[in-house]
C-alpha cells in the first residue's frame, strides 16, 4: 500500500487524510512537536509538513547470549491465567523521555541508518563514541538489521508517513485503531488490574521507539492476544497500559528470562508482557 500525498499538508491533517476515522494518539503527536535540530549541520524545522511523494517485538525481549538471562525486565512478564480484575504486579510504566521527533519524511532518507556508517552517524549528530548515546544509536541499528523471526514481518520507520504506510499495509486497508500507555506516575509500583480489560485476539503489529537523533519506530507483527489493562496503583493513579500475550513462545531462546520468572519452558503456555519504550499497536477494527 503506497501513501500518496499531493500537497503539502501539516501533520495532524496528513493524518486525518490518511487515516480518517482513526483518533491520533498523544504518544503520536508529541513526536510531531515543531522544535529545531541540528541534521547533518544543518538547522532543520522538525515540524512536519508533507509535500508530493509516496508516502520489534523489540529483540530486547528476545535476546540471544547472556543478554537473554538479564532478568532486569522480569517484572514486566505474566501468564495469561493473570488477565483477570483484582490481580496486583509491581510494574514501571514510565514514559522513555528525550528530544527524539519525527522528521519530515524526505530527510531521514538522505540519512546513513546502517551499523557500517554507525562513526559517520554519530559524527554527524555529535554524539560521543563509547557514550550511552552511541550504545542506543548502535543497539538500534542492530536490531533493525537483524532477520525476522520465523512467522514475523518487522520495519524499522524512519517517518510518519513510512509508519502508517507498513501498519496499514499488514491488515490490507486503513480500518485500524492504535492502542498507546496512559500513565501519568512516572515510578515503579504496584498496581491492580481493574475492571473493563479489553481483549483483542488475532493480528496486531507493534511498535516501540527505538533511536535517538530522531523518532524511529520498531515495528513487528505476530499473531498476538493484544490487551487494553486498566491499572490503579499504589497510590491511587489511574492508568490504562497495553500488554501483549505471545501464543508460541518455541522460538524464543531457551535461556529468555521470561522462561526463568514464569517457571514455564518454551511453547507450552502463552508468554504475556506489559510493553515499555513508548509503545503503540496497531489493531484492525
Amino acid at each position: 500500500m503506497l501513501v500518496i500525498i499531493h500537497a503539502s499538508l501539516p501533520s495532524e491533517d496528513y493524518w486525518k487524510l490518511v487515516l480518517p476515522h482513526t483518533p491520533m494518539p498523544k504518544a503520536i503527536r508529541d513526536l510531531l512537536q515543531p522544535r529545531r535540530s541540528k541534521i547533518c549541520g544543518k538547522s532543520v524545522d522538525t515540524s512536519i509538513s508533507y509535500s508530493n511523494h509516496q508516502s520489534h517485538f523489540n529483540k530486547a525481549f528476545q535476546p540471544t547470549g547472556k543478554d537473554a538471562q538479564d532478568d532486569s525486565n522480569g517484572g514486566s512478564f505474566f501468564l495469561e491465567t493473570y488477565l483477570h480484575p483484582g490481580k496486583k504486579m509491581k510494574l514501571n510504566l514510565a514514559t522513555t523521555k528525550n528530544e527524539a521527533v519525527f522528521l519530515p519524511h524526505q530527510v531521514p532518507e538522505t540519512i546513513p541508518f546502517s551499523s557500517n556508517k554507525l562513526s559517520e552517524i554519530l559524527s554527524r549528530f555529535s554524539r560521543k563514541e563509547n557514550s550511552a548515546e552511541a550504545e542506543v544509536i548502535k543497539k538500534a541499528l542492530e536490531e533493525c538489521e537483524e532477520p525476522a523471526m520465523e512467522g514475523e514481518a518487522k520495519y524499522c520507520a524512519k517517518s510518519l508517513e513510512s509508519l502508517i504506510e507498513f501498519n496499514t499495509s499488514k491488515f490490507g486497508n486503513r480500518n485500524v485503531n492504535v492502542l498507546t500507555n496512559e500513565v501519568k506516575t512516572m515510578t515503579s509500583q504496584e498496581y491492580e488490574f481493574g475492571v473493563g480489560m479489553r481483549k483483542i485476539a488475532g493480528k496486531s503489529v507493534v511498535c516501540h521507539e527505538v533511536y535517538d537523533p530522531y523518532a524511529v519506530f520498531y515495528c513487528h507483527t505476530f499473531i498476538f492476544l493484544t490487551c487494553m489493562i486498566p491499572l490503579v496503583g499504589a497510590d491511587g493513579s489511574k492508568a490504562k497500559a497495553v500488554a501483549t500475550c505471545h501464543i508460541d513462545s518455541s522460538a524464543w531462546h531457551p535461556k529468555h528470562v521470561a522462561f526463568k520468572v514464569l517457571n514455564i519452558k518454551p511453547g507450552t503456555v502463552p508468554v504475556c508482557h506489559f510493553l515499555h519504550s513508548n509503545p503503540m499497536v496497531w489493531i484492525p477494527k
